[in-house]
């Protein structure tokens, strides 16, 4: 009897495990799709949020402004768009004397937000198979600026928009 237990314990351990095994992994279009929407969603959340009287602030004066980041984290959204729909294309910095004010700012990242996600969007699955790029490098690129953006948050004695508690 406890040997037939012991069977179907270990039989009905197993059936979770072999259906996850039948699952696919998602696509890598989706796959990227979904990591750059997520940063650029915090990042552009962080940009309406952020006082605009704050926009000029450096940690230091060897960086960017919290609006040179933002920008050039838009100037790296730009570069994908182009690159991703298979232009010849340079890294051009967007110049934030044309954006003086937060909203032109925030207006600026949403367009290069939407430009991007339209082009990786219409990627073909195939492509990723030969070259992740410039996928991988804006994302990450993204990244690490959105970590920036935190610093800029906290010596400001700020607590940036996905720190703060959840409603329930």
């Amino acid at each position: 009897m406890n040997s037939l237990a012991t069977a179907l314990l270990l039989t009905s351990a197993m059936v979770p495990f072999a259906q996850a095994q039948t699952q696919q992994p998602p696509a890598p279009a989706k796959s990227f799709s979904q990591a750059f929407g997520y940063v650029n969603h915090k990042i552009l959340e962080m940009a309406e949020d952020f006082p605009e009287a704050k926009y000029g602030f450096r940690l230091t004066k060897e960086t960017r402004s919290f609006q040179e980041v933002l920008l050039h984290i838009a100037s790296g959204n730009v570069y994908a768009a182009k690159a991703g729909r298979g232009e010849k294309v340079n890294w051009d910095e967007l110049d934030p004397k044309n954006y003086p004010t937060k909203a032109q700012v925030v207006a600026a990242l949403r367009k290069s937000i939407e430009d991007a996600t339209a082009t990786l969007n219409a990627v073909p699955e195939d492509r990723f198979a030969k070259t992740v790029q410039p996928w991988l490098a804006v994302i990450e690129h993204a990244g690490e600026h959105y970590g920036q953006l935190v610093a800029y948050y906290r010596a400001n004695g700020l607590v940036p928009p996905d720190s703060r508690p959840k409603a329930k």
